[in-house]
């Protein structure tokens, strides 16, 4: 499917040294509507909304900040950590500002590992962009159908 000019503009600024340093697209060569595109049939197949994955990672970050910076481990299983910078990161769409910050979730169930911010949130649930494969904050959607199963 061919990419609209929203979605060609949001792609430039996902680029390293735009609005990161590492960018969102990790080492992935594919068109940012092929990458959504995919993540959608991936999470269409683990069974899973980007709103619902989106309210977990929500969850857990309201949950680990408890921890003041620290590891907290939430519900027994999850041990979360969340950082916070001074800042704010524009959303690549250009729809809005959302604190720097990171949250990182190690599943004691599965030992997976996943990073998040505040604007991964607003990408998952708002664009269903997971981000490129390779990128450091990559919501990788079988990932996440562990993680909230």
């Amino acid at each position: 499917m061919k990419n609209t000019q929203s979605e060609l503009d949001a792609y430039e600024r996902m680029k390293p040294g735009i609005i990161t340093a590492a960018g969102f697209l990790g080492d992935d060569v594919r068109s940012l509507r092929d990458i959504i595109e995919a993540d959608e049939e991936a999470m269409a197949q683990y069974g899973i909304t980007f709103e619902h994955a989106a309210d977990f990672l929500k969850f857990l970050k309201a949950a680990g900040q408890a921890g003041l910076g620290e590891p907290i481990t939430v519900q027994s299983r999850y041990v979360v950590t969340v950082g916070d910078a001074r800042g704010k990161l524009p959303c690549p769409w250009q729809d809005g500002l959302f604190h720097k910050n990171s949250v990182m979730v190690t599943d004691s169930k599965t030992d997976i590992s996943i990073i998040y911010s505040d604007l991964s949130i607003h990408m998952l649930s708002v664009h269903h962009f997971c981000q490129g494969q390779g990128s450091p904050f990559r919501l990788n959607p079988e990932h996440l159908a562990l993680l909230i199963k």
